[in-house]
């Protein structure tokens, strides 16, 4: 027995010693020894030969085409007016200016059918479909072939995945949040002062690294001059809560949130003391007018750290850009848009929060290859004269669909779980009242 311990003590401290030297230690310094970068070399040329193997496969038994699912449904994205005075092209004069007429039912119909088979936002909650089979999950459908040697390197993979890189990162993710709870509560027992703010966006910072080597993160950060500076707000698209990481791992932000039991209570406590955050109430977080006044009152003041928000106000997934909630264009202050894009390859950064818990989420992130995105700062904007509130979140969400190559889509992330509101069916009633009234009708009405 006594043999056991010993044995055990010494694996153990070999392990911590390798993990605190050849990972905590760079990553406290912002370095990279060139692990990581070795690692995903090698698993980019297992990804590229298994697909090689696989298109071998299809090839030879000629039943499937290796190829992503592009949508089943082609889209007429033309606005309401031109469909359906296209469907009354046959028909007189009289007709194509206004009045009612049956064939316009068939438009109704067409757009109907279109969203029962396959509409635009519940597409965006599902996991993003892949060219080829990632040896993790079977995220493309119309993936099926298996050869024997593919499937000896998932069961190697699987292996190394959840006996080897899962208890490292576990331990890694334990070490980063143990360290950012002690030394956010002891940097909190400080009086406020300059060197405060300096340790306490230390802590964050050494904290943020070592959770991005838990989750085995390669990053490239574009455009860094554009970085969020204190006194301002950094909007950014949402797909997963790991955003908050990869965004804090170049830099320091307040967070802004709802007050939670637990651990992450804890932690929240804890980093309250060090940091002006931006913590609520349930309560408060129905009170719209406190929540805006909080926020104007941190960015009032340019000593603290900028805000970050996410405003979709849920987790996409990593194809679209949702409508942006305006409360956060309301506040004022400088806006620093960041565009996020994960690459599918190597793992799905996508947390679907209506089916899968964040412990199942997180599990699945800590046994999936690597965590590889790009983020790009943009430049600072701000309201201009006469912009209305949906006007300016609109402007950002465009710029940050452009620059990460999303798709742009007017819908509210919040029809994820909720019932699509009345308004935006009063505006298709509208729109279709004034086609058959026509223009010169409404406009007489109005004078």
């Amino acid at each position: 027995m006594e043999d056991f311990k010993a044995v055990a003590y010494q694996v153990f401290t070999v392990w911590i010693t390798i993990i605190i030297a050849l990972i905590m230690l760079p990553s406290m310094f912002g370095i990279s020894l060139g692990i990581s970068e070795v690692y995903m070399k090698i698993i980019v040329k297992i990804l590229e030969w298994a697909t090689l193997r696989i298109q071998k496969g299809i090839r030879e038994q000629r039943k499937h085409q290796l190829a992503a699912s592009n949508g089943i449904i082609q889209r007429d994205e033309s606005p309401m007016e031109k469909e359906i005075v296209g469907l009354r092209q046959s028909r007189s004069q009289c007709l194509q200016q206004g009045d009612f007429e049956l064939a316009d039912v068939f438009y109704f119909s067409k757009k109907g059918f279109e969203a029962i088979v396959e509409d635009e936002v519940t597409q965006r909650f599902s996991s993003e479909e892949l060219i080829s089979w990632n040896l993790l999950t079977r995220t493309n459908y119309n993936f099926q072939y298996v050869s024997l040697r593919v499937t000896l390197i998932w069961v190697l993979g699987l292996f190394v995945r959840y006996c080897i890189l899962l208890p490292l990162r576990i331990t890694l993710a334990a070490i980063g949040i143990s360290f950012l709870v002690i030394g956010a509560t002891l940097v909190g027992q400080l009086p406020n002062s300059s060197m405060k703010s300096w340790l306490s966006e230390l802590v964050h910072l050494v904290c943020c690294r070592i959770c991005a080597r838990a989750l085995s993160s390669v990053i490239q950060y574009h455009n860094k001059e554009n970085k969020p500076k204190k006194g301002g707000i950094c909007v950014a698209n949402h797909t997963s809560p790991i955003d908050i990481i990869i965004l804090a791992n170049d830099g320091c932000y307040a967070m802004v949130g709802q007050v939670h039991g637990g651990l992450m209570g804890v932690i929240q406590r804890a980093m309250v003391r060090a940091c002006p955050h931006v913590w609520f109430e349930r309560s408060e977080m129905r009170d719209r007018h406190l929540v805006t006044k909080r926020l104007t009152e941190h960015v009032s003041d340019k000593t603290k750290l900028p805000i970050l928000i996410f405003p979709e106000g849920t987790c996409i997934n990593n194809t679209s850009v949702m409508m942006f909630k305006k409360g956060s264009f309301e506040i004022g202050g400088t806006i620093y848009p960041v565009a996020i894009k994960y690459d599918p390859q190597f793992g799905d950064a996508f947390w679907n929060s209506s089916k899968n818990s964040m412990v199942s989420y997180l599990l699945r992130m800590m046994t999936s290859w690597a965590l590889k995105c790009n983020v790009w700062y943009l430049p600072p904007m701000t309201r201009q004269e006469g912009e209305s509130a949906v006007q300016f979140a609109n402007r950002v969400k465009s710029a940050i669909a452009k620059q990460g190559g999303l798709v742009e889509l007017p819908w509210d992330g919040g029809l994820k779980r909720d019932r699509v509101k009345d308004s935006y069916r009063e505006e298709q009633q509208k729109n279709y009242s004034k086609i058959i009234v026509g223009e010169n009708h409404m406009l007489q009405t109005t004078n």
